[in-house]
């Protein structure tokens, strides 16, 4: 959303970024644009009762204060007979934003942030249930319900409450996906026949759009220098991005792995996401001796820096889609260990479909054999070839002329239109 703001702006857009108390953006990284607390006295200890409930405590709290803000501004622009359109742009899961457009009559765009395939399969959830195939009976793994399902690992009640709520109650106007027409095209195809409205594909909106940092945590840049004394493509990087929790025995299964394929790698361990543990006192003391030299532990690194250097061989990652983009973009074979929600399909397309990634089973075994069939391996050498082969699919999309190019142009014009 900052960089789409960000963007936007750049087009002679006036942007005011509304944005709950929880996981505030820091303002002084964007001073181009406006920025609209929305308080909603939430804190981490709120993420406890459950995913949904928090969302829907999110969303409740939020509504009130945008829907007064957006009333003011329209008063505002009555008295002073300012004819300038209002356009409300969302992410899916601030859904009250999108409400708060409907009941005022002002264009809303949701913005999406998860890949364009997830998006049939989640919403054909009520309709499977009403057929009685979701949840699937029977042992099938293979069936399509089924695969939706595990992505979501949520009860059915709790699934459809999020669907329903997630589902725009009046149409937007638009579509912006963070995604590239040749990645998938045949989702997009579907999603355009269905909705009958404009579907604009930007992404990568990180490889179009420059911005400070975007990170909720702080980075450190010192692992850059590490990589820069690094063999080129040697490495392996690991980051299951900000919100997945490990197991102590996934963890240590991880660092044995890691410590076995005797490659040089840069792991963040974000603190917290070991159950139990602040941050890496998990490790057995014989552990840290074994990978003394070879490995680099950090809290948190500037990821889009990491996955462009040379010395970058891999990337062991949870696919959401962020990650996904950026892993895509810069030609890096990824390890794919996703958790829930559409970072299973994720990981699907990413090993079945574009074939530039594998499957992690997280045993000490089995990561020192897949780490060496990305590093070193025929299999390794070809899937790198086909991440080139898409990477430099990307350029052209980005490049003047491209479809996310083109994309980015036309939805200037169709919001000028609004």
């Amino acid at each position: 959303m900052l960089q789409l703001g960000t963007y936007l702006h750049s087009q002679g857009f006036s942007i005011t970024i509304a944005h709950s108390d929880f996981n505030r953006p820091d303002s002084s990284n964007h001073p181009d644009l406006t920025f609209l607390p929305l308080h909603d006295s939430l804190s981490t200890t709120d993420i406890s009762g459950g995913f949904i409930q928090f969302l829907q405590t999110l969303n409740d709290k939020c509504k009130p204060h945008l829907h007064k803000h957006l009333i003011q501004i329209i008063n505002a622009q009555k008295e002073r007979s300012d004819e300038e359109s209002i356009v409300i742009i969302h992410d899916n899961l601030t859904f009250f934003a999108g409400d708060c457009a409907g009941e005022l009559g002002l264009p809303s765009i949701i913005l999406r942030g998860s890949s364009a395939v997830f998006f049939p399969a989640f919403n054909i959830i009520p309709q499977l249930h009403q057929e009685g195939r979701f949840p699937q009976q029977g042992n099938s793994s293979k069936t399509p319900s089924i695969q939706i399902q595990r992505s979501l690992s949520l009860p059915i009640h709790q699934t459809l409450h999020l669907v329903t709520n997630v589902t725009p109650k009046t149409p937007p106007s638009a579509f912006i996906w963070n995604t590239l027409e040749f990645l998938e095209q045949s989702a997009l195809t579907q999603i355009r026949n269905t909705y009958q409205v404009p579907v604009f594909t930007v992404g990568p909106l990180h490889k179009i759009v420059t911005t400070r940092s975007t990170s909720f945590l702080e980075e450190d840049t010192s692992c850059i220098s590490w990589l820069d004394k690094q063999a080129p493509k040697s490495v392996i990087y690991v980051s299951l991005g900000s919100l997945a929790k490990l197991d102590e025995k996934e963890a240590t299964e991880m660092a044995w792995g890691l410590a076995m394929s005797n490659h040089p790698f840069l792991w963040v361990v974000r603190p917290g996401s070991i159950r139990g543990f602040e941050w890496i006192e998990f490790f057995p003391g014989g552990l840290l001796d074994e990978i003394k030299g070879r490995g680099l532990i950090v809290k948190w690194a500037p990821q889009k820096l990491v996955l462009a250097h040379n010395a970058v061989g891999g990337f062991w990652s949870h696919c959401g889609w962020n990650s996904t983009m950026e892993g895509v973009s810069e030609r890096v074979p990824m390890l794919c260990q996703p958790f829930d929600v559409d970072q299973l399909l994720n990981a699907r397309y990413l090993s079945d479909v574009w074939k530039m990634g594998f499957e992690v089973v997280v045993e000490r075994g089995e990561i020192e054999r897949v780490i060496k069939r990305v590093l070193v391996d025929k299999e390794g050498e070809e899937m790198r070839q086909r991440a080139m082969e898409i990477q430099e699919k990307v350029k052209l999309s980005i490049n003047h002329g491209g479809s996310s190019y083109d994309s980015l142009k036309d939805l200037v014009t169709f919001v000028l239109l609004l």
